[in-house]
C-alpha cells in the first residue's frame, strides 16, 4: 500500500476522520493538501487551528502537507484547492471527499436553511472538488495518450442507504453521494479513475449528536475509533485499489461491508394495460398485505431524540 510520490487533497481532514486519512495517507508516503474550513459540526465559523495542527502531525513524522481553508461547497475554492494540490506537488493523485455537517431536524420541523446547508456541504461539496479533479484528469489523459492511475473517495453513511429518522437532509445528501459515485466511476473509467463509496462508522463530532457518546470495549478496544476507518481509504487509493471502482462500502466499528447495488426482488409481467387490481394483485404477492422500509442496522446504539 506504499503511496511514495501520490498526492492526496483530503477535505475535511481537520478533525475525526478526515484527520486520520490524511494522516495515514500521509505515513504512507503520500503528500497531503489538509483542507478544512475547521467550523463546528452545524458548518458554522472559521477556524485555521485544526488543519495547521494536522500538518504539524504529519512533517513531525517526516512527511509532507500543506493546509488549505476553503469551503467544498464554494466553487472557486473548491477549484483552489484542486490547484493547491497541482502547484504545490505537481500533481494530484487522490481525492478523498470527506468534508460534512449535520442538521438533523424531524422533517415537519426542518428549516429550509437546514436542507439547504447541508445539501450543500456534503453533495454539492462532492460534486465541486470531483468535477475540478476529474477535468485535471481528463486533461492530463488526453495530453499523454495514457490513463492517469487518479483515485476518488467519497464519504456516504448508512443513513444515506437505509434513511434514519430527523435526518432527512443529510440523509438524502448521503443517497446522493452513493450513486454520484457509481455515475462517476462510469464516467472516469476509460480516462483510469476509480471512484468508490464509504460509508463510515466512527466516534466523530457529527456522530455525537446522534448516538451520543459511543461506546469504548471493556478491555480499552476502541473500535468506534475514526482510525479504524482510514485503513479501506488508504487500500483503496493505493496500487492493490485500482481494480475496485464504482462500489459502496461500510466500514469501522469493528466490520467492513460490501454493500450489493439495487437489485430487482419481484416482478410481474402485464398486458398492454393494466387494471388497478392487476397491480394490487402483485403488490399483495410481492410485498404482503403491509410493508415497511427497510431497518436501519442495529448497531447497538441508541439514537438521540430530534425535535
Amino acid at each position: 500500500m506504499g503511496l511514495d510520490g501520490r498526492v492526496a487533497l483530503v477535505t475535511g481532514a481537520g478533525r475525526g476522520i478526515g484527520r486520520e486519512i490524511a494522516l495515514l495517507l500521509a505515513s504512507r508516503g503520500a503528500k497531503v493538501v489538509v483542507n478544512d474550513l475547521g467550523g463546528d459540526w452545524r458548518g458554522e465559523g472559521a477556524d485555521p487551528g485544526p488543519v495547521g495542527e494536522v500538518c504539524r502531525a504529519i512533517e513531525s513524522t517526516g512527511g509532507t502537507a500543506v493546509g488549505d481553508g476553503g469551503s467544498v461547497s464554494d466553487a472557486a475554492d473548491a477549484n483552489a484547492m484542486v490547484q493547491r494540490a497541482i502547484d504545490e506537488f505537481g500533481q494530484l493523485d487522490i481525492l478523498v471527499n470527506n468534508a460534512g455537517i449535520l442538521r438533523d431536524r424531524m422533517i415537519f420541523s426542518m428549516a429550509d436553511e437546514d436542507w439547504d446547508s447541508c445539501i450543500a456541504v456534503h453533495l454539492r461539496g462532492h460534486f465541486l472538488t470531483t468535477r475540478a479533479a476529474c477535468a485535471h484528469w481528463r486533461a492530463q489523459a488526453k495530453a499523454t495518450g495514457a490513463p492517469v492511475d487518479g483515485r476518488i473517495l467519497c464519504m456516504t453513511s448508512e443513513a444515506g442507504l437505509y434513511g434514519n429518522v430527523g435526518q432527512a437532509n443529510y440523509s438524502a445528501a448521503k443517497a446522493g453521494i452513493a450513486s454520484f459515485s457509481v455515475t462517476v466511476a462510469r464516467e472516469m473509467q476509460r480516462y483510469g479513475v476509480t471512484c468508490n463509496a464509504i460509508a463510515p462508522r466512527a466516534r466523530t463530532r457529527m456522530t455525537e449528536g446522534t448516538f451520543g457518546e459511543l461506546p469504548t470495549g471493556a478491555d480499552g478496544a476502541d473500535t468506534w475509533g475514526p482510525e479504524n476507518v482510514a485503513p479501506i481509504v488508504a487500500a483503496l487509493a493505493g496500487k492493490k485499489g485500482s481494480g475496485y471502482t464504482g462500489q459502496v462500502f461500510v466500514c469501522g466499528g469493528g466490520v467492513a461491508q460490501v454493500i450489493a447495488p439495487y437489485s430487482v426482488a419481484a416482478e410481474v409481467t402485464f398486458g398492454d394495460r393494466p387494471e388497478v387490481e392487476d397491480v394490487e394483485a402483485f403488490l399483495l404477492d410481492a410485498l404482503g398485505s403491509q410493508s415497511g422500509p427497510v431497518p436501519f442496522p442495529d448497531l447497538g446504539l441508541t439514537p438521540s431524540s430530534r425535535s
